[in-house]
């Protein structure tokens, strides 16, 4: 599909692709490896795509909603608890989810509107969270992230060529 659009976006020099991944495209949750999975690999490629487009006039923003009260959490998912000696990981995802099927802060009818106003944006984002869920849960995850980072800094630059 991407490859369809990107011919008359190209011949237009504007156009606008929006990516739908999850917030589990960026903090993975356990349990949830398959499905994360496909959403870091959403996110990977819409990344590479933003950054080689842009010149083009051709813009890209990757949605990560969190939870909302559709059907995914409910019948449309299959909910496995896992090997025993998962239960404090995955089992305690899956129960997580079965638990807040009905409950999840997200309103269906308010992402929607959102999405089209993101259509409406002279300088979209590249990444856009869906849910005070979704961003509380990345906020955590990303801030998480950047602190180990910090840590191992010494090691990580520590690989590089001496320099005279």
């Amino acid at each position: 599909m991407t490859k369809a659009a990107l011919r008359y976006f190209r011949e237009k020099k504007a156009g606008q692709f929006i990516q739908f991944s999850s917030v589990g495209g960026r903090i993975g949750p356990p349990g949830r490896g398959p499905y994360s999975a496909a959403k870091w690999g959403v996110e990977g490629f819409s990344e590479v795509l933003s950054r080689e487009v842009a010149p083009l006039g051709i813009k890209v923003t990757i949605v990560e909603p969190g939870g909302f009260r559709t059907d995914f959490a409910g019948s449309s998912t299959e909910l496995s608890e896992g090997h025993p000696e998962y239960d404090s990981t995955v089992g305690a995802t899956a129960r997580f989810q079965r638990n807040y099927n009905g409950k999840q802060p997200g309103d269906p009818k308010k992402a929607a509107q959102a999405i089209v106003q993101l259509t409406q944006e002279r300088n979209p984002p590249l990444r856009l969270l869906l849910g005070s869920d979704a961003y509380a849960a990345a906020e955590k995850n990303d801030l998480a992230r950047l602190e180990e980072a910090r840590i191992w800094k010494k090691l990580s630059v520590s690989t590089d060529f001496e320099t005279k």
